[in-house]
């Protein structure tokens, strides 16, 4: 997907398996590699924002599913990397802008880091979208 960040080793953002897709672990990083989230001072003070982050996570998901012709509604499960479970509250405000009761199961553990110092969140998610008879 040329508009999003390259994966980090030789693996797709999303796999087709039947009628399932599996999305890879996604970050809050964009094309150019910087992350959404992040502020960085002229002292090199760094700010890390779990809402914003966990908002372009989702949105990269969002993004990444409709590139195969799903959306959002048809995610069914996601695991939830947080480096830090002080972290939960506004991850977990994120989240509700999106999901309802309705939405995908879900299940949150704390990491002892992700790929980058800067990274407060990943996700991986499934979804369910049968394959169009056509294709």
């Amino acid at each position: 997907m040329p508009d999003k960040a390259a994966p980090r080793g030789r693996f797709p953002h999303v796999k087709r398996a039947g009628d399932f897709l599996f999305v890879s672990g996604t970050s809050s990083r964009r094309s150019d590699n910087s992350f959404v989230g992040v502020e960085v001072d002229a002292m090199g003070v760094t700010r890390l924002d779990i809402r914003a982050q966990t908002r372009a996570v989702i949105e990269n998901i969002r993004d990444i599913l409709r590139s195969v012709g799903a959306e959002l509604a048809d995610l069914v499960e996601a695991q939830v990397f947080l480096v830090n479970m002080n972290d939960f509250g506004g991850y977990n405000e994120a989240w509700a802008e999106f999901f309802d009761y309705d939405g995908p199961t879900r299940t949150t553990v704390a990491v002892h880091q992700l790929p980058h110092p800067h990274l407060l969140i990943e996700i991986r998610a499934v979804a369910y979208r049968p394959r169009d008879p056509a294709d």
